[in-house]
């Protein structure tokens, strides 16, 4: 098969970083000190402020509550249909949802199913992974219950997502036949893979069987099918563990670097640009992103700035939320807008991450602004949508 593991050398001690600096934790309130702390040479465009950026701009930020003339307000990268019990909303109510404001959405359940151990919770029935201690194990049915949602759906409202496979144990050699199964079997549904985790932060430890690992050959194997048949692929990899000690180097940015750098072939989707919600933004965290962004070898990595927990740290304070978004408008075609709500059911909520970003969003270009929230998700998955249909029909009979 095209996409079986390449040979590659045997596993040797990290180099100092070169992708990223020492690890740090940052409090909250300091994290505009603490983002920028390696890179203090990133300054507002030219003859403008942050102050007057924003005030430029605010006006052309559309509010929540209303579409702009143009058309729908943003594209969702990142949304689970389910939750950890394979629970969630119908379809048709989430378009309702998406009303005129939400033109596309990257649909996807949870690939983990939460385990109700009697022995640990009783009769409370747990639904999300931070309320009990019993494991999660991998839901592979969760690709069809997508597949028959989305099938459900009239053509013109199948147009307005784009599926993805999740379903799937990235420590298994098998997990790449598992993704090419699910396309010969629900052919014209699927447009990527993800959101998958690698390391997550009190999840990872939870899952039965093999943790998976950046390292593992596994890995190699999903993203090599992903680039034979054109698979955007949504990874979540924190950058850093939860609880490092001083003076740690955050190893996981090197490993995830070489990772990427070993597909050239796959558009790469870094889920919450790594962060999570004990494992802030390491030290000169927006150096790392700009030293990927910069990196010819990392061209085809994007970054993903859903979750209101990810947005609680880029708005912190006035600085945090200038620094970033002048490495955005400098580097407009890589982020992407996305909400990581799970079977939210109010547009209020469904909205809440893209409120929380106005701050932000006002101080961007008009371009940047565009390709963040609507512009590089079509770029993306109208590509991928392209490949994967005519790898299917050269491999689906």
């Amino acid at each position: 098969m095209a996409y079986e593991h390449r040979s590659r050398p045997a596993a040797r001690a990290c180099p100092r970083l070169s992708w990223g600096s020492t690890a740090g934790r940052v409090n909250l309130a300091a994290a505009a000190a603490f983002l920028f702390a390696s890179l203090p040479a990133i300054a507002a465009p030219a003859a403008t402020t942050a102050a007057s950026t924003a005030a430029a701009t605010v006006a052309a930020v559309p509010a929540a509550g209303a579409p702009p003339a143009g058309g729908y307000i943003l594209n969702d990268t990142h949304f689970h249909l389910t939750n950890y019990v394979q629970e969630g909303l119908d379809i048709h109510e989430f378009l309702k949802i998406m009303g005129n404001k939400v033109g596309r959405v990257a649909l996807f359940g949870i690939p983990l199913q939460q385990t109700w151990s009697y022995g640990n919770t009783g009769d409370f029935a747990p639904t999300y992974y931070l309320q009990t201690d019993a494991p999660l194990y991998y839901y592979s049915f969760t690709d069809a219950v997508i597949a028959t949602a989305y099938r459900s759906l009239k053509e013109a409202d199948r147009a307005r997502f784009d599926p993805m496979i999740t379903g799937f144990n990235p420590a298994d050699m098998y997990a790449a036949d598992h993704i090419r199964r699910v396309l010969t079997t629900f052919p014209g549904v699927f447009s990527g893979i993800g959101e998958f985790t690698i390391h997550k932060e009190f999840v990872s430890a939870k899952i039965a069987g093999e943790t998976a690992s950046l390292l593992n050959p596994a890995l190699d194997r999903i993203l090599d099918f992903a680039g034979e048949a054109g698979l955007v692929v949504l990874l979540h990899n924190d950058i850093d563990m939860p609880f490092p000690k001083p003076g740690q180097d955050p190893y996981l940015v090197v490993q995830m670097r070489d990772l990427i750098r070993r597909h050239p072939r796959t558009m790469v989707i870094w889920a919450h640009i790594g962060l999570g919600r004990v494992v802030h933004p390491v030290k000169d965290q927006l150096g790392i992103m700009e030293r990927g962004l910069t990196d010819p070898g990392l061209k085809h990595l994007h970054l993903d700035i859903s979750w209101d927990e990810v947005a609680k740290y880029l708005v912190a304070t006035p600085e945090t939320t200038r620094l970033v978004a002048d490495l955005i408008n400098r580097y407009p075609d890589r982020f992407l807008f996305g909400t990581d709500e799970v079977a939210t059911a109010t547009q209020e909520k469904y909205l809440k991450v893209f409120d929380m970003y106005a701050p932000l969003l006002a101080q961007l270009t008009p371009e940047a602004r565009q390709k963040l929230l609507r512009g590089n998700y079509e770029r993306l998955f109208d590509e991928a949508r392209r490949k994967v249909r005519a790898w299917e029909r050269e491999h689906v009979p």
